[in-house]
């Protein structure tokens, strides 16, 4: 049985991919703040950095929930997975990676990408959010997992002219791994999405020479495919919002009925940000017509819809019996902050077969 932990844990898309593959597996640990800012001063963390675990750690969990906010993304986690006899965090800062040591074969993660991203400032390791990928390298090298997965943004490999880059090489080589490293694109693993992710696969010393990343697969599927029937009437567009996503000048933040969507943002579906679906008048019920606007996109009258948060986490590879939250502001940003299921599952299947 695989022995699992994973930081950045999100809604857990690896754990998913585990579950859709049949593979029997521990969750030892999961970590996400869930989306909770917490106010911790230089001088608070120094305190709780002088403090001996587990207590430091006891600390850390008391300052977030002093924050009186539901920490959603855990709740959606633990709907999904056994955590009876794991461990969940709240801040990978305060998390003790020697309790772990050597118990772990896979561990997961991606620290925030916004500093990295060509659509953020990217500051990079100067940002605090880039300053997290040490901690997430602090806890590679005190659990010394067999294999550690790191998920980010291929704007990390260019950023500062590929120094920043150069630098998270340096540190993981001298942790005593032999990594891989390769941008995949969702769209070439089964999932109709134009999603690059850069990967990087690590195996303890030299034991994984062999690996090689999963080779692309046909995509045979389209958007549509992965979309709902009998649509709530809440998620069709008035007037302001029909007009903005079928105007070719917005064309750079939404599109219509693509046969691949763009990759899915955290924002997505928000001040029509995003993928949106275009119904011909003909095919939409009464209740719709009442309540939507009704325009002209491409010489044809019909109405605009957003996409579900069912149908988005479909596109991230989820099945529909992953239990999504029932708040859509919080549904989309968990899909959207997510890793693609499906890149994960071959990526699995090329590990399980070096590990073995």
């Amino acid at each position: 049985m695989l022995k699992v932990g994973t930081v950045f844990s999100g809604i857990g898309a690896f754990e998913y991919s585990l579950k859709s593959l049949g593979i029997k597996h521990e969750i030892l640990f999961a970590c996400d703040c869930g989306d909770r800012k917490v106010d911790i001063s230089e001088k608070e963390i120094d305190k709780l950095n002088k403090l001996q675990y587990p207590n430091r750690t006891i600390e850390a969990e008391k300052i977030y929930d002093g924050c009186k906010k539901e920490n959603r993304i855990k709740e959606t986690y633990l709907k999904n997975y056994n955590l009876k006899n794991g461990k969940w965090f709240s801040d990978i800062r305060f998390l003790d990676g020697k309790e772990f040591t050597n118990k772990i074969d896979i561990f997961v993660g991606g620290s925030p990408c916004q500093s990295f991203s060509l659509m953020g400032k990217r500051r990079g390791l100067e940002d605090t959010r880039g300053t997290l990928f040490y901690e997430y390298a602090r806890l590679v090298k005190e659990i010394q997992p067999k294999v550690f997965i790191y998920e980010n943004v291929p704007g990390m490999l260019v950023h500062d002219k590929g120094k920043t880059w150069e630098t998270i090489q340096e540190v993981f080589n001298s942790l005593g791994y032999n990594i891989h490293w390769s941008v995949l694109n969702a769209s070439n693993y089964g999932v109709p999405q134009a999603r690059k992710r850069l990967f990087v696969v690590g195996f303890l010393n030299e034991s994984g020479k062999a690996f090689q990343f999963p080779e692309a697969i046909k995509l045979e599927k389209k958007a549509n495919d992965f979309y709902e029937v009998n649509i709530p009437v809440k998620y069709y567009l008035k007037e302001k919002g029909f007009k903005f996503v079928t105007s070719p000048k917005n064309r750079g933040r939404a599109k219509i009925n693509s046969n691949i969507i763009r990759t899915q943002k955290r924002n997505q579906q928000f001040n029509w940000n995003g993928d949106f679906v275009f119904e011909e008048l003909d095919n939409v019920s009464k209740e719709v017509k009442e309540v939507a606007y009704v325009g002209t996109y491409n010489g044809k009258k019909g109405v605009a819809r957003k996409l579900t948060p069912r149908e988005c986490h479909r596109l991230m590879g989820f099945g529909d019996d992953f239990v999504i939250d029932k708040h859509d502001i919080d549904a989309y940003k968990q899909s959207g902050n997510s890793i693609v299921v499906n890149v994960l599952s071959e990526l699995i299947k090329e590990i399980i077969k070096v590990m073995k």
